[in-house]
């Protein structure tokens, strides 16, 4: 099969991140997407707003429960810290040798994408679907291996929504059935 690997701090995983899984299984090469949880990312920062890796992976969990061709998945969380990319991919491909690989990244990663670890061999050795992101506009790509995918904009962020249930808002449309009850009955995000 050819499996599309969607990481993400998922902090927490919201409708928009299953739009975008859902449309790049149903309109692309991919038989699945897997939403990968990853750790605290390498280029990134704000690691105390981060909830503990295990809340997170059941929120994903939670999230995909009734969804068919996405799947959770928790590799980065047995592997040495820091995360990179490319050693999760030749990870994935040794313990599932049945299976392809494919990164997928939005725009504005595709911007930094030069920085990341080993990003020519992420290209040659498995390839990359990238898909827009709002305010990172992205005409074409010609690079081989490198797909773009028009892939509906969805302006949702997780910072958004974790200010949101900061300030009291009911978020509960803008999550995955049975996500926002779980935060709200473990009191995350100050809830």
């Amino acid at each position: 099969m050819k499996i599309g690997i969607f990481g993400g701090s998922f902090n927490p995983v919201h409708i928009g991140h299953l739009m975008l899984a859902g449309f790049l299984q149903r309109h692309t090469e991919l038989d699945e997407v897997w939403l990968t949880l990853s750790p605290l990312n390498p280029l990134k920062s704000h690691a105390e707003e981060l909830l503990p890796d295990p809340i997170r992976l059941e929120m994903v969990e939670t999230a995909l429960s009734d969804t068919e061709g996405l799947k959770a998945c928790d590799i980065e969380l047995t592997m040495p810290k820091p995360s990179y990319t490319i050693n999760t991919l030749r990870h994935l491909a040794e313990v599932y040798p049945q299976h392809s690989f494919k990164l997928i990244i939005g725009s504005d990663n595709w911007e930094i994408f030069d920085r990341w670890k080993e990003s020519d061999a992420i290209i040659s050795e498995f390839g990359v679907i990238v898909y827009p992101r709002p305010g990172y506009p992205i005409d074409e790509i010609t690079i081989e291996g490198v797909e773009l995918a028009n892939a509906p904009l969805a302006d949702i962020s997780s910072t958004f929504i974790r200010q949101s249930i900061a300030q009291g808002t009911d978020v509960g449309h803008l999550l995955p059935t049975g996500v926002f009850e779980y935060i709200k009955q473990h009191k995350l995000y100050g809830a």
